[in-house]
């Protein structure tokens, strides 16, 4: 199982990324972890505003260039239409 997630930057900038270990994840971008996360390292704290379950890394893959290529008007209204 493999998760496609969308995280809210202290600078309010979006990041999209995926794991198989949400909540660990969540960790190393915010430093609470010693494994480093460049893009989030100087823009934290960070908040996770949105997930998605995956089957496999290939499909979370594809899902996360998709999310990617959206606007951030595009992001923040799937990220306002889904329910956790």
């Amino acid at each position: 199982m493999y998760f496609v997630y969308i995280l809210k930057c202290s600078d309010n900038s979006l990041y999209t990324g995926i794991t198989s270990d949400l909540e660990r994840r969540i960790k190393e971008h915010d430093w609470l972890l010693p494994w480093w996360a460049k893009y989030t390292s100087s823009r934290r704290p960070v908040e996770l505003l949105y997930f998605e379950k995956c089957e496999d890394r290939s499909e979370a893959t594809k899902r996360e260039l998709q999310i990617k290529k959206m606007t951030k008007s595009k992001k923040l209204k799937l990220i306002s239409e889904k329910k956790f």
